[in-house]
């Protein structure tokens, strides 16, 4: 099925088809596409975002490591996040809070004091997909991995925590979970996982103001994530699933909202990938970025065959997309 491809792929086509209504308003991006949102590529190559190329600098950092440990894993990530925000290429709208802890890493020292520890934006969780698609990994690994590329950027317990469930997401899809079970599974992970703090891979990072250990550390990120999926939850039973997205789950611009309304726009239809996509981008929010995600939970469970064919050698960054995936199925 070629799951990871699918996965891959399905990211950086969500990415192109919401890339350019990211910052346009629901009834504008209506206007232009109709009530479905946008469903063919434009463009020749069709061009990505910042989403897709870190994605891409976490999948190549991962194939660079020596090893599946944070000693060995944290100076790729640091290479490749340095590599992209000096490219050419970041040209994109980036975030801030990454280019500003690029810079702080730049200076070299440890990652944790160059981490912007006040911020969730999504930028933790829209590159960690490539974790959640590394095949044998333990669930230290994964979970210790996920959180530990947030944490260079963004040092916040809820880009940590929405990151991991990210990946876990991606992981359980590509295995074969049901797409009806996935969102339970996800809420049992919070309540399983929040009292433990990776320190083998995060450090001291949980050593901020007013925080008093830890477990009290992680265990906020924890929370918010759960309150996030609760909310995908009620806007699923409601089942009015017509209108803007983030009007139910959240506009996306932070971690948790990433995820939840990503989730949201997938498990409406996941039998109907590029209905999936259409439905992230045409959304008031961080479109890319949702879109984004959405496409690759989708592509996770239905792997390549989920997408038109004539994609594959039209999306920017093809070569590099097929290189990680090539890997990984």
């Amino acid at each position: 099925m070629r799951n990871a491809a699918g996965s891959l792929f399905g990211l950086a086509y969500g990415d192109a088809l919401g890339k350019p209504t990211e910052f346009q308003d629901y009834p504008t991006i209506i206007a232009a596409y109709g009530v479905s949102g946008p469903r063919e590529l434009t463009g020749n190559p069709a061009l990505v975002t910042d989403d897709t190329q870190m994605a891409l600098a976490v999948g190549e950092a991962i194939l660079a490591a020596p090893a599946f440990t944070a000693r060995a894993l944290e100076p790729e990530l640091r290479r490749a996040f340095l590599a992209w925000a000096v490219s050419p290429d970041n040209n994109r709208a980036p975030g801030m809070t990454c280019l500003r802890a690029c810079a702080a890493l730049e200076a070299g020292g440890p990652w944790q004091q160059a981490t912007q520890t006040g911020s969730k934006g999504c930028g933790a969780n829209m590159r960690v997909t490539p974790v959640g698609l590394v095949p044998g990994l333990t669930d230290d690994q994964r979970a210790g991995a996920a959180q530990l590329q947030a944490g260079l950027t963004h040092g916040h317990p809820t880009g940590l925590t929405s990151s991991e469930l990210t990946a876990y997401g991606v992981r359980w899809l590509a295995d074969g979970m049901a797409p009806g079970d996935l969102l339970g599974a996800l809420r049992e992970r919070c309540d399983s996982q929040r009292k433990v703090y990776h320190e083998e891979w995060l450090g001291d990072l949980w050593q901020q103001p007013g925080v008093g250990s830890p477990e009290e550390f992680i265990a906020r990120g924890w929370d918010e994530t759960a309150a996030a999926l609760d909310r995908v939850g009620a806007a699923l039973a409601a089942g009015n699933f017509s209108g803007d997205p983030c009007l139910a789950t959240g506009e996306g611009w932070i971690a948790e909202e990433a995820l939840a309304t990503a989730l949201y726009c997938y498990l409406i239809s996941p039998e109907e990938p590029l209905a999936v996509l259409g439905r992230g981008a045409a959304s008031s929010g961080d479109s890319d970025s949702i879109a984004c995600l959405a496409g690759a939970f989708a592509g996770a469970a239905l792997g390549m065959a989920a997408w038109p064919s004539g994609w594959e050698t039209r999306i920017e960054y093809a070569d590099r997309l097929n290189r990680l995936a090539g890997g990984w199925d």
